[in-house]
């Protein structure tokens, strides 16, 4: 039955890859286009959009990697090991990085609400940012716990 589960979970790991791939292959030529043709005297947006959108794929497709390592682990019935608490700390730090990234382009989406006067843009701008936040903080408790469980297990062990 786990062995089922954590193949869902693998599948699933891999069909997040797939939209992220699809938008940079088709949306973020698109808005990077956009962004140079709605302010031209700032054309250097155009570049800044697509270095902080393909340099977020990075460490994003790096993330899932780790999480489809997370469940060979746990397929093995490597869990509760330090593999399991290092993939969890790289997985913090990708999501720490893309959240970084996407701050960065805030200032766009900051100038696309003066010229549309829409404040919601930048509501939508930080859409990213948080949401890797989030990541990152459930990373974070994830390992502080997994690592509090490895210990204790060690103790355990050691107790006769």
């Amino acid at each position: 039955m786990e062995k089922v589960t954590t193949l869902f979970l693998k599948i699933a790991v891999f069909l997040l890859g797939v939209p992220i791939l699809v938008l940079c292959i088709f949306l973020v030529p698109e808005l990077g286009k956009a962004a140079g043709e709605m302010l031209p005297k700032f054309a250097f947006l155009k570049y800044l959009v697509f270095i902080v959108f393909y340099a977020s794929t990075i460490p994003f497709y790096f993330a899932l990697y780790q999480a489809f390592k997370l469940l060979r682990y746990i397929d093995k019935n490597k869990a509760f090991s330090d593999l399991s608490v290092i993939a969890l700390k790289k997985i913090k730090y990708c999501a720490i990085t893309i959240a970084g990234l996407h701050v960065l382009v805030l200032p766009v989406f900051y100038i696309f609400a003066e010229i549309d006067d829409a404040p919601g843009v930048i509501f939508v701008g930080l859409l990213v940012p948080f949401a890797s936040m989030v990541i990152a903080v459930f990373a974070a408790v994830l390992q502080k716990l997994l690592q509090e469980a490895i210990d204790i297990k060690s103790e355990n062990d050691l107790t006769v």
